[in-house]
């Protein structure tokens, strides 16, 4: 079989992405991915990866009680390394899919905070997510034991 340059390197960078989701660790609750090809670790995550997770801590949050951005933000911080901005295209697109909804609410350390509240949308959209998560998860795992990486 005869393969292009092009699909050659189509196919070396497919598999460095695939061994580099992988090859994640999770150290007092903070995910760490370590890239075996480069030989480096890292403390980051595939950004099309976080980016389908943090909508669905997004929701779980809001599922306890409203909170404002920043508020998110800092408790995502705590256990996923994100930069700041990333999580408000979120909530807009959430609002803009009728998954939140926002109000704002006077602040004594300066202007008014949004706050945001799931809606009955939402919260049906968060129990497919969750059993959609599950079922991922469950199946990745079995991936990371078949390799006896994650016991």
């Amino acid at each position: 079989m005869q393969y292009t340059l092009t699909g050659m390197l189509y196919y070396i960078n497919m598999y460095k992405v695939m061994y580099s989701i992988l090859q994640c660790v999770i150290v007092n609750g903070i995910i760490y991915l370590q890239d075996r090809i480069e030989g480096s670790k890292c403390n980051c995550m595939n950004i099309q990866i976080k980016k389908g997770v943090l909508e669905l801590c997004v929701l779980a949050m809001l599922e306890s009680k409203d909170r404002y951005g920043y508020e998110m933000v800092s408790e995502i911080s705590k256990k996923i390394n994100m930069a700041d901005g990333t999580i408000y295209p979120l909530l807009k697109r959430l609002k803009d899919d009728e998954f939140v909804t926002t109000y704002l609410v006077e602040s004594q350390e300066g202007p008014p905070r949004k706050y945001y509240k799931i809606s009955e949308t939402g919260k049906k959209e968060f129990e497919g997510s969750i059993k959609e998560w599950h079922e991922f998860s469950e199946s990745v795992n079995l991936f990371l034991k078949e390799a006896k990486i994650y016991e």
